[in-house]
């Protein structure tokens, strides 16, 4: 089933003045219920600008988006709705925080949903659980956390109107390794309880492999490739002309089988060429 839908779609930042720019180029793309799609691309290559546009911060210069099979923009006057249903994180989301608690924060989402203030608690309470805030945090000033902390917390505000798709743009932006890695797996551990589709905009192809089933690259405003994380980083070349890169354990592995050893390249993380050299090892062998 498709959840979300782009037909034609185009957009230019100014358009009518001097300083019009275009940021999107017939954009044409369907992304199943229930994914885990990975949106890369150079800067400027319009990938922050796209998913803008699917919980209608944006409105196409031309063209149509869709949700569930509905074209947002067919009646203008109810888009706010459609921010509950494809719940957006920005970089940088703590720069949205802003209320006296983090409790209070998390609740502005779900309280603009109009629901009981029962429901409203609850979904404070398991949002924040999901991104792993103790409740003692709730009651603090969200500028008394610390940057991961801050990070959750922003997180959880969206995670609490329970959107059909969660879209995060670069959520692990400035953070060390370990909060990184916190981040994704929690993200990638709710997208699996849930079911909810996920789409994660990254510079990070190494995030991208460890958390996604299908990657999406942007490359001058036009979508330059679509399909699962073997197929994409398999062409390796032509991402680097692109200025991006595969992860460093692939290019190992893609050099071990140029060499003849017998190894699948298609290996993205460390844990997964980890696997693959434990076939190499005599039987009962270790690493």
């Amino acid at each position: 089933m498709i959840i979300l839908k782009t037909e034609h779609l185009n957009y230019k930042y100014s358009e009518g003045t001097p300083f019009a720019k275009t940021a999107l180029t017939d954009i044409n793309i369907e992304i199943e219920k229930g994914s885990f799609l990975g949106l890369i691309g150079h800067t400027g290559s319009g990938k922050s600008t796209l998913v803008q546009h699917f919980n209608g911060l944006l409105k196409p210069t031309a063209g149509k988006i869709y949700v569930d099979g509905q074209d947002i923009w067919q009646t203008p006057k109810q888009i706010r709705r459609i921010c509950f249903k494809v719940g957006l994180v920005f970089q940088y989301p703590e720069h949205q925080l802003f209320d006296e608690t983090v409790e209070k924060d998390i609740a502005f989402g779900p309280r603009n949903m109009e629901l009981s203030e029962d429901e409203i608690q609850k979904r404070v309470k398991d949002a924040a659980e999901i991104v792993g805030l103790s409740e003692d945090l709730l009651k603090k000033s969200p500028f008394d956390l610390s940057g991961g902390e801050k990070r959750r917390a922003a997180l959880a505000g969206v995670l609490a109107m329970q959107p059909e798709v969660l879209v995060l743009d670069e959520p692990t932006a400035g953070l060390d390794p370990k909060g990184r890695d916190t981040i994704l797996e929690r993200i990638k551990q709710y997208q699996k309880d849930s079911g909810t589709t996920v789409v994660l905009v990254s510079h990070s192809m190494e995030d991208v492999a460890k958390v996604a089933d299908k990657v999406l690259v942007m490359n001058k405003n036009v979508v330059a490739m679509y399909d699962t994380v073997e197929q994409v980083f398999s062409r390796s070349d032509e991402l680097s002309q692109m200025g991006l890169a595969v992860p460093s354990v692939t290019k190992i592995f893609m050099g071990l089988k140029k060499k003849g050893i017998p190894v699948n390249p298609g290996v993205f993380t460390v844990e997964q060429g980890k696997q693959e050299l434990m076939k190499l090892l005599p039987k009962g062998g270790t690493l």
